[in-house]
């Protein structure tokens, strides 16, 4: 019995129970049946073997405990409205079960197939699990040479080659295509052959109780060809490790603990397979002058007591030259001026600002004259409005 024939029949339908019916009840009903359908109590009846046959069939799968559970895990794997009552019943189809493998998703007929499975509706998706029975079965199709692994790499950025992008070298050494036999594996002047196991499809066939399944073939590890006589450089397996540079392109603004992937730039698959990618780790290195948060840079800048009174025009760098800020009377320490457009440029081509941090710087010691002009000067000048703190200090002492 094929896996498309557990598909296609409703056994609990056949027999008239339901699929929470008892051991019992089944084998009740079986007897009910196969006796009111039986060939010798329907004489001249063209029909009556067809449907004793289905009931004999039915009760084999849900009168044996395994076989049962296993019918009710593939009702339950492709859903209940794949057994629906058709409407195209007649002699062949005992029972009055038709099923039409395009209704289950609408497909109408055969033809289009259903977009959740990739456009190949539900035969695909059956001959994906099964090896037999559906449409498109069979031996399944070619697996091919396994895909290469990933490499990873890390790179260290100058801080200002991190916020414009720069293109590095990467010097590698890795596995890579064999020069030798261009990575088929086979010795030069030779090829691989078919497996003789799989005949070149990869998979094989195995029975597992009512269900057949394909698994990569052992012999040639899926690839479906064996090379007989092996390349001497890399023994067969189309690789060999070598040095190699790239050229890598880091984009402006990459942030240090970025990952950039190069696909296709990995080890390569083993006789001719796929490459696998490559992933370089950015490590940015710290800069003396600026930081960054986002797509903004950021810089303290200090001031004097007198440049934060008086006001004062500040000439800050950048990474791209130097630009001019205001600092207004009156500014407190830890006040952020913004140049715009200054920091790092984004993909959409605008970009960030520096946000410079004023710093006030308290002398440590001061001259003579000093002192006495601010003695002056705080003559002056009003008093700190502590009268809520002063409060508070009554009130404790």
């Amino acid at each position: 019995m094929s896996s498309k024939d557990w598909i296609e029949k409703d056994y609990y339908a056949v027999l008239g129970v339901d699929k929470s019916a008892s051991s019992d009840e089944i084998k009740k009903s079986y007897r009910k049946v196969a006796r009111e359908s039986h060939p010798d109590h329907n004489p001249g009846d063209p029909g009556a073997e067809e449907r004793f046959k289905a009931v004999s069939e039915a009760y084999g799968v849900l009168g044996d405990d395994k076989k049962r559970r296993e019918y009710d895990e593939m009702r339950s794997l492709f859903g209940s409205g794949a057994f629906r009552r058709g409407a195209r019943g007649g002699a062949g189809q005992p029972g009055g079960v038709p099923f039409d493998v395009s209704d289950l998703f609408g497909g109408g007929g055969g033809g289009g197939g259903d977009a959740r499975f990739g456009g190949g509706g539900f035969t695909d998706l059956f001959s994906s699990i099964f090896s037999g029975g559906g449409a498109g079965g069979g031996a399944g199709r070619p697996r091919g040479p396994a895909r290469g692994r990933d490499v990873e790499a890390e790179v260290a950025l100058d801080f200002s080659d991190a916020v414009r992008g720069v293109t590095l070298p990467l010097t590698l050494r890795a596995p890579g295509v064999c020069d030798t036999c261009h990575g088929n594996g086979a010795k030069p002047g030779t090829q691989p052959v078919a497996c003789p196991v799989c005949h070149g499809a990869g998979v094989t066939t195995r029975n597992q109780g009512s269900f057949s399944f394909s698994e990569p073939c052992r012999n040639c590890q899926g690839v479906g060809t064996i090379v007989e006589e092996k390349c001497p450089e890399c023994h067969g397996t189309g690789g060999v490790t070598k040095t190699r540079t790239l050229n890598v392109r880091f984009p402006a603004g990459v942030a240090d603990g970025q990952r950039i992937r190069l696909a296709g730039r990995g080890e390569p698959g083993d006789r001719g397979g796929p490459a696998g990618d490559l992933f370089v780790h950015v490590k940015v290195r710290p800069d003396e002058l600026f930081g960054r948060t986002g797509d903004d840079l950021t810089l303290t800048v200090p001031i004097t007591y007198a440049e934060a009174v008086l006001g004062t025009d500040l000439r800050v760098p950048t990474l791209d030259g130097a630009v001019t800020l205001r600092v207004p009377p009156g500014t407190p320490a830890g006040r952020v001026l913004r140049a715009r457009g200054k920091g790092v440029v984004r993909k959409d081509g605008r970009a960030g600002d520096l946000l410079v941090t004023l710093d006030v710087l308290v002398p440590a010691k001061v001259s003579d004259e000093a002192r006495a002009a601010l003695e002056t000067f705080a003559a002056q000048t009003p008093p700190a409005a502590r009268e809520h703190l002063d409060a508070r200090v009554r009130r404790v002492s």
